[in-house]
């Protein structure tokens, strides 16, 4: 088994279990008694834990049976790791069981609660407000500062609760915004200056509400740009979207077609990205891949959605709403749908008529993102 001890940051990751309590300074003219050491196990089956647990009193442990990822251990649960001298882990959980412990540890969750997006015993909606802080003309989100912006989305969320699942409020920001022309870099697209996004973030922070930054790379390829804004990825309130839309081909330029990308490209990010949160110990990160047609995403089958991350698909086509409901019947009912996440966009300007919250709950798969624009 591997042991943890401590509950610091990055506690000490050990080959044996030589349970030791740690030393504690204390006067030497009058010595305090060591306090017990809580110990706790964690193991793969009940066998495991009933054996263990006919030792407890010889032991000084608690045993806890993790079948699945440990961050979807229960608050509690998760609770008595983080008050325990020292975590001991069975091999036989995986190799992924000792990060998933460092996040535990850390413990920095997702506002709202919990250490998975989706997954963690919480059902989570994100509401989202999409734009660009310096203008309105690219969403709703430019229309106002971001206090401003933490009131509206109180209002534009109502309903999106009615099936019982929790609102997260979120900002979906443009960090890079495709241009009309090259730029001196030639890539088609605008990067937007961290001073500018950074007051959303900290806002975002200050009221327990999501992040999401979104790339239009142009000629640039999605992981060179996600890295401007490595900063604020590394944050656990922050995830990240991709939209081929405005993903150029050489020599293309936009407006003159739809964008595309491949797989490869995006498990690029998608290995980055899980990287990150290993290394920060962050609990799972969303990343949103906009899409409204098949051309957009190729090879869609073939992008990896490691525990890491929650990957979305993000419906954003625009005008009749029968139109609409007809591409996410397209883009839902493809053989790879099932490995997704999937989210919908409402318009304001262009949709004919937009949809209600009671019609958005009503999508098969379930959204658990819907943004507005």
């Amino acid at each position: 088994m591997a042991a943890i001890r401590g509950a610091s940051s990055a506690p000490e990751v050990q080959a044996d279990f030589n349970l030791k309590p740690p030393e504690v300074d204390q006067p030497t003219a009058t010595p305090a008694p060591v306090a017990v050491v809580e110990r706790v196990w964690v193991v793969a089956d009940d066998e495991q834990a009933a054996t263990l647990a006919a030792q407890g009193h010889q032991i000084g442990n608690t045993v806890i049976v993790a079948t699945d990822d440990l961050r979807a251990l229960s608050p509690q649960t998760r609770q008595k790791i983080l008050d325990a001298s020292e975590v001991i882990v069975a091999p036989d959980l995986g190799e992924d069981a000792l990060w998933q412990l460092e996040v535990i540890r850390r413990d920095k969750e997702i506002p709202g609660g919990g250490l998975l997006m989706f997954d963690s015993g919480i059902n989570r909606r994100l509401v989202a407000l999409y734009g660009h802080p310096a203008t309105s003309a690219l969403g709703v989100l430019g229309e106002q500062g971001p206090e401003a912006g933490v009131e509206r989305l109180r209002s534009i969320s109502r309903g999106y609760d009615g099936d019982g699942y929790a609102v997260l409020p979120t900002f979906e920001i443009i960090a890079t915004v495709a241009a009309a022309s090259a730029g001196s870099d030639g890539d088609y697209s605008a990067g937007t200056l961290k001073d500018d996004i950074r007051p959303w973030i900290e806002t975002a922070a200050a009221n327990d509400m999501y992040v999401v930054l979104d790339l239009q790379s142009g000629r640039s390829d999605f992981l060179t740009q996600a890295k401007m804004y490595e900063e604020f990825l590394r944050l656990p309130h922050v995830g990240l979207a991709l939209d081929p839309e405005w993903r150029l081909k050489p020599h293309e330029v936009h407006l003159e077609q739809i964008g595309t990308v491949d797989a490869a490209e995006i498990n690029q990010v998608v290995e980055w990205l899980a990287g990150i949160v290993r290394e920060e110990a962050l609990p799972q990160k969303l990343l949103v891949l906009h899409q409204f047609r098949f051309s957009m995403i190729t090879d869609r089958e073939l992008i990896d959605t490691p525990p890491e991350l929650a990957v979305l698909i993000h419906m954003d086509g625009q005008g009749p709403l029968n139109l609409k409901y007809n591409t996410w019947n397209f883009l839902t009912n493809e053989p790879d749908a099932d490995q997704f996440y999937w989210g919908w966009k409402n318009f304001y300007d262009e949709d004919s008529p937009m949809a209600t919250p009671q019609q958005v709950l009503e999508l098969t798969p379930n959204s658990v993102f819907v943004s507005f624009q």
